[in-house]
Protein backbone atom coordinates (compact mmCIF):
# COMPACT_ATOMS: atom_id res chain seq x y z
CA UNK A 1 0.00 0.00 0.00
CA UNK A 2 2.89 2.04 0.83
CA UNK A 3 4.09 2.06 -2.57
CA UNK A 4 0.34 3.75 -4.25
CA UNK A 5 0.49 5.97 -1.39
CA UNK A 6 3.70 7.61 -2.09
CA UNK A 7 2.94 8.05 -5.97
CA UNK A 8 -0.03 9.29 -5.34
CA UNK A 9 1.54 12.61 -3.48
CA UNK A 10 3.91 12.51 -6.70
CA UNK A 11 1.08 12.58 -9.00
CA UNK A 12 -0.99 14.81 -7.50
CA UNK A 13 1.74 17.71 -8.53
CA UNK A 14 1.61 16.95 -11.71
CA UNK A 15 -1.80 17.81 -12.92
CA UNK A 16 -1.18 21.95 -12.11
CA UNK A 17 2.49 21.48 -13.76
CA UNK A 18 1.42 20.23 -16.94
CA UNK A 19 -1.52 23.33 -17.10
CA UNK A 20 0.56 25.77 -15.70
CA UNK A 21 4.00 25.33 -18.03
CA UNK A 22 3.03 22.87 -20.66
CA UNK A 23 -0.73 23.96 -21.71
CA UNK A 24 0.78 25.22 -25.02
CA UNK A 25 2.35 22.50 -26.11
CA UNK A 26 1.72 19.64 -28.06
CA UNK A 27 0.20 16.67 -25.87
CA UNK A 28 2.07 13.96 -28.33
CA UNK A 29 5.38 15.55 -27.95
CA UNK A 30 4.74 16.16 -24.25
CA UNK A 31 4.06 12.41 -24.21
CA UNK A 32 6.94 11.10 -26.46
CA UNK A 33 9.36 12.93 -24.08
CA UNK A 34 7.67 11.54 -20.87
CA UNK A 35 7.82 8.48 -21.52
CA UNK A 36 10.80 8.45 -23.66
CA UNK A 37 12.85 9.84 -20.40
CA UNK A 38 10.84 7.33 -18.19
CA UNK A 39 12.60 4.33 -20.76
CA UNK A 40 16.07 5.47 -20.02
CA UNK A 41 15.21 5.75 -16.42
CA UNK A 42 15.02 1.80 -16.73
CA UNK A 43 16.70 0.39 -19.75
CA UNK A 44 20.10 0.23 -17.56
CA UNK A 45 17.90 -2.17 -15.11
CA UNK A 46 16.69 -4.25 -18.54
CA UNK A 47 17.35 -8.16 -17.74
CA UNK A 48 15.26 -10.23 -20.68
CA UNK A 49 17.25 -13.85 -20.42
CA UNK A 50 14.30 -16.74 -19.76
CA UNK A 51 11.86 -13.96 -20.97
CA UNK A 52 9.10 -15.89 -23.50
CA UNK A 53 8.69 -13.72 -26.73
CA UNK A 54 4.93 -13.95 -26.15
CA UNK A 55 5.52 -12.46 -22.44
CA UNK A 56 7.82 -9.41 -23.81
CA UNK A 57 4.65 -9.02 -27.32
CA UNK A 58 2.39 -8.76 -23.72
CA UNK A 59 4.53 -6.57 -21.35
CA UNK A 60 5.00 -3.89 -24.53
CA UNK A 61 1.33 -4.03 -25.23
CA UNK A 62 0.07 -3.51 -21.71
CA UNK A 63 2.57 -0.31 -21.51
CA UNK A 64 1.02 0.18 -25.01
CA UNK A 65 -2.64 1.07 -23.47
CA UNK A 66 -1.88 1.60 -20.34
CA UNK A 67 1.23 4.32 -20.46
CA UNK A 68 0.87 5.13 -24.23
CA UNK A 69 -2.75 5.66 -25.22
CA UNK A 70 -3.29 6.64 -21.02
CA UNK A 71 -1.19 9.56 -21.75
CA UNK A 72 -2.01 10.77 -25.37
CA UNK A 73 -5.56 11.34 -24.20
CA UNK A 74 -4.86 12.82 -21.01
CA UNK A 75 -2.51 15.68 -22.02
CA UNK A 76 -4.95 16.00 -24.93
CA UNK A 77 -7.29 17.08 -22.81
CA UNK A 78 -5.71 19.81 -21.06
CA UNK A 79 -6.80 21.64 -24.22
CA UNK A 80 -9.86 21.79 -22.92
CA UNK A 81 -9.79 21.68 -18.66
CA UNK A 82 -8.36 23.50 -16.46
CA UNK A 83 -6.52 21.32 -14.12
CA UNK A 84 -8.47 20.57 -11.26
CA UNK A 85 -11.01 19.34 -13.99
CA UNK A 86 -8.57 16.83 -15.15
CA UNK A 87 -7.97 15.65 -11.90
CA UNK A 88 -12.00 15.39 -11.18
CA UNK A 89 -12.55 13.81 -14.13
CA UNK A 90 -10.33 10.74 -13.15
CA UNK A 91 -12.78 9.68 -10.45
CA UNK A 92 -14.03 7.40 -12.57
CA UNK A 93 -11.01 5.01 -12.73
CA UNK A 94 -11.99 2.72 -9.91
CA UNK A 95 -14.81 1.68 -11.56
CA UNK A 96 -13.14 0.82 -14.60
CA UNK A 97 -10.51 -1.35 -12.55
CA UNK A 98 -13.27 -2.85 -10.43
CA UNK A 99 -15.09 -3.86 -13.53
CA UNK A 100 -12.49 -4.98 -16.05
CA UNK A 101 -11.18 -6.75 -13.56
CA UNK A 102 -14.58 -8.66 -12.33
CA UNK A 103 -15.12 -9.52 -16.67
CA UNK A 104 -11.55 -11.18 -16.72
CA UNK A 105 -12.52 -13.11 -13.66
CA UNK A 106 -16.04 -14.04 -14.53
CA UNK A 107 -17.12 -12.68 -11.10
CA UNK A 108 -18.76 -9.94 -9.45
CA UNK A 109 -17.06 -8.79 -6.14
CA UNK A 110 -19.48 -6.99 -4.48
CA UNK A 111 -17.41 -5.66 -1.69
CA UNK A 112 -14.62 -4.30 -4.06
CA UNK A 113 -17.26 -2.61 -6.36
CA UNK A 114 -18.47 -1.35 -3.43
CA UNK A 115 -14.85 -0.16 -2.25
CA UNK A 116 -14.90 1.60 -5.52
CA UNK A 117 -17.76 3.46 -5.84
CA UNK A 118 -17.43 4.87 -2.08
CA UNK A 119 -13.95 5.98 -3.45
CA UNK A 120 -15.96 7.96 -6.44
CA UNK A 121 -18.70 9.33 -3.71
CA UNK A 122 -15.41 10.69 -1.55
CA UNK A 123 -13.54 11.53 -4.88
CA UNK A 124 -17.08 13.36 -5.53
CA UNK A 125 -17.53 15.33 -2.48
CA UNK A 126 -14.63 17.60 -3.83
CA UNK A 127 -15.85 17.98 -7.04
CA UNK A 128 -19.69 19.00 -6.16
CA UNK A 129 -18.59 21.42 -3.15
CA UNK A 130 -15.17 23.11 -4.03
CA UNK A 131 -16.02 23.93 -7.90
CA UNK A 132 -18.58 25.05 -10.43
CA UNK A 133 -17.58 22.94 -13.55
CA UNK A 134 -19.03 23.65 -16.85
CA UNK A 135 -18.43 20.53 -18.50
CA UNK A 136 -16.69 20.26 -22.13
CA UNK A 137 -17.35 17.10 -23.63
CA UNK A 138 -14.62 17.00 -25.77
CA UNK A 139 -12.01 17.15 -22.38
CA UNK A 140 -14.34 14.67 -20.42
CA UNK A 141 -14.45 12.03 -23.02
CA UNK A 142 -10.52 12.19 -23.45
CA UNK A 143 -10.75 11.43 -19.55
CA UNK A 144 -12.50 8.97 -19.64
CA UNK A 145 -10.66 7.22 -22.03
CA UNK A 146 -7.78 7.69 -20.08
CA UNK A 147 -9.22 6.35 -17.19
CA UNK A 148 -10.79 3.24 -18.84
CA UNK A 149 -7.13 2.43 -20.56
CA UNK A 150 -5.32 2.90 -17.49
CA UNK A 151 -7.37 0.73 -15.66
CA UNK A 152 -7.04 -1.71 -18.22
CA UNK A 153 -3.29 -2.20 -18.40
CA UNK A 154 -2.71 -2.06 -14.30
CA UNK A 155 -5.46 -4.98 -14.19
CA UNK A 156 -3.73 -6.91 -17.48
CA UNK A 157 0.05 -6.37 -15.66
CA UNK A 158 -1.45 -7.63 -12.39
CA UNK A 159 -2.81 -10.73 -13.67
CA UNK A 160 0.75 -11.44 -15.86
CA UNK A 161 2.77 -10.76 -12.90
CA UNK A 162 0.87 -13.25 -10.97
CA UNK A 163 0.95 -15.90 -13.54
CA UNK A 164 4.96 -14.91 -14.38
CA UNK A 165 6.08 -15.17 -10.71
CA UNK A 166 9.23 -15.70 -11.61
CA UNK A 167 9.61 -12.10 -13.40
CA UNK A 168 10.72 -9.35 -11.54
CA UNK A 169 9.42 -6.09 -11.90
CA UNK A 170 12.76 -3.38 -12.51
CA UNK A 171 13.97 -5.93 -15.18
CA UNK A 172 10.93 -6.14 -17.74
CA UNK A 173 9.37 -2.60 -16.89
CA UNK A 174 11.46 -0.88 -19.61
CA UNK A 175 9.57 -3.10 -21.78
CA UNK A 176 6.19 -1.66 -21.03
CA UNK A 177 7.91 1.88 -21.15
CA UNK A 178 9.03 1.17 -25.12
CA UNK A 179 5.81 -0.16 -25.99
CA UNK A 180 4.02 3.07 -24.22
CA UNK A 181 7.11 5.38 -26.53
CA UNK A 182 6.37 3.27 -29.52
CA UNK A 183 2.81 4.61 -29.71
CA UNK A 184 3.33 8.11 -28.32
CA UNK A 185 6.01 8.67 -30.95
CA UNK A 186 3.86 7.21 -33.35
CA UNK A 187 1.24 9.70 -32.83
CA UNK A 188 3.59 12.88 -32.67
CA UNK A 189 5.37 11.98 -36.41
CA UNK A 190 1.50 12.75 -37.23
CA UNK A 191 1.36 15.87 -35.63
CA UNK A 192 4.86 16.90 -36.20
CA UNK A 193 5.21 19.62 -33.72
CA UNK A 194 8.07 22.17 -33.49
CA UNK A 195 8.03 23.93 -30.61
CA UNK A 196 10.79 25.55 -28.33
CA UNK A 197 10.83 24.43 -25.14
CA UNK A 198 11.27 27.06 -22.50
CA UNK A 199 13.78 26.27 -19.15
CA UNK A 200 10.27 25.57 -16.91
CA UNK A 201 9.46 23.83 -19.56
CA UNK A 202 11.97 21.48 -19.53
CA UNK A 203 12.39 21.22 -15.86
CA UNK A 204 8.59 20.24 -15.83
CA UNK A 205 9.46 17.75 -18.73
CA UNK A 206 11.92 16.15 -16.45
CA UNK A 207 10.14 15.97 -13.47
CA UNK A 208 7.38 14.44 -15.14
CA UNK A 209 9.00 12.16 -17.05
CA UNK A 210 11.43 10.66 -14.92
CA UNK A 211 9.67 10.88 -11.29
CA UNK A 212 5.73 10.68 -12.16
CA UNK A 213 6.51 8.48 -15.14
CA UNK A 214 9.61 6.73 -14.57
CA UNK A 215 9.51 5.91 -10.58
CA UNK A 216 5.73 6.96 -10.16
CA UNK A 217 4.26 4.10 -12.68
CA UNK A 218 6.91 1.51 -11.51
CA UNK A 219 6.06 2.23 -7.86
CA UNK A 220 2.50 1.96 -8.83
CA UNK A 221 1.75 -1.19 -10.84
CA UNK A 222 4.64 -3.40 -8.22
CA UNK A 223 1.51 -1.86 -5.66
CA UNK A 224 -0.94 -3.02 -7.76
CA UNK A 225 0.56 -6.39 -7.40
CA UNK A 226 0.51 -6.63 -3.51
CA UNK A 227 -3.20 -5.37 -2.55
CA UNK A 228 -6.72 -6.35 -4.20
CA UNK A 229 -8.42 -5.51 -6.72
CA UNK A 230 -10.59 -3.37 -4.02
CA UNK A 231 -7.81 -1.49 -2.88
CA UNK A 232 -5.89 -1.15 -6.18
CA UNK A 233 -9.63 0.84 -7.02
CA UNK A 234 -9.61 2.56 -4.39
CA UNK A 235 -6.33 4.30 -4.42
CA UNK A 236 -7.45 5.13 -7.98
CA UNK A 237 -8.95 7.94 -6.69
CA UNK A 238 -6.40 9.12 -3.60
CA UNK A 239 -4.41 11.43 -5.83
CA UNK A 240 -7.68 13.42 -6.08
CA UNK A 241 -8.00 15.27 -3.13
CA UNK A 242 -4.66 14.99 -2.79
CA UNK A 243 -4.50 17.65 -6.11
CA UNK A 244 -6.70 19.73 -5.23
CA UNK A 245 -4.86 20.12 -1.91
CA UNK A 246 -1.69 20.71 -4.03
CA UNK A 247 -3.99 23.81 -6.46
CA UNK A 248 -4.60 25.03 -3.05
CA UNK A 249 -1.08 25.49 -1.56
CA UNK A 250 1.06 25.82 -4.38
CA UNK A 251 -0.72 27.01 -7.42
CA UNK A 252 -2.81 29.10 -6.14
CA UNK A 253 -6.55 27.48 -6.56
CA UNK A 254 -9.55 27.32 -4.98
CA UNK A 255 -11.12 24.45 -3.08
CA UNK A 256 -13.23 24.06 -0.05
CA UNK A 257 -10.90 22.56 2.83
CA UNK A 258 -13.89 21.25 4.63
CA UNK A 259 -15.26 18.88 1.60
CA UNK A 260 -11.06 18.08 1.02
CA UNK A 261 -11.13 16.67 4.33
CA UNK A 262 -14.44 14.69 3.96
CA UNK A 263 -13.16 13.55 0.81
CA UNK A 264 -10.23 11.83 2.43
CA UNK A 265 -11.90 10.88 5.52
CA UNK A 266 -14.11 9.01 2.98
CA UNK A 267 -11.22 7.06 0.78
CA UNK A 268 -9.89 6.25 4.20
CA UNK A 269 -13.29 3.93 4.82
CA UNK A 270 -13.21 2.88 0.91
CA UNK A 271 -9.71 1.73 1.30
CA UNK A 272 -10.34 -0.08 4.64
CA UNK A 273 -13.40 -1.42 3.27
CA UNK A 274 -11.49 -3.52 0.36
CA UNK A 275 -8.89 -4.60 2.48
CA UNK A 276 -11.10 -5.69 5.27
CA UNK A 277 -11.12 -9.56 6.01
CA UNK A 278 -14.33 -11.44 4.86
Amino acid sequence: MIHLVVVSLIWAFSFGLIKRFLGGVDSTLVAAARLGLALLVFAPFLRLRGVAPRTLCALAGIGAVQFGLMYLAYIESFRYLRAYEAALFTITTPIFVTLFADALDRTFRTRALAAALLAVAGAAFVAVKSTDLKLTLAGLALVQFSNAAFAVGQVLYRRLRARETALRDRDVFAVLYAGAFAVAFTAMLFRDPSTALTTPQRWTLLYLGVLASGAGFFLWNVGATRVSAGALAVMNNAKVPLAVAVALLFFGEQASLPSLLASLAVLGAAVWLAERKK
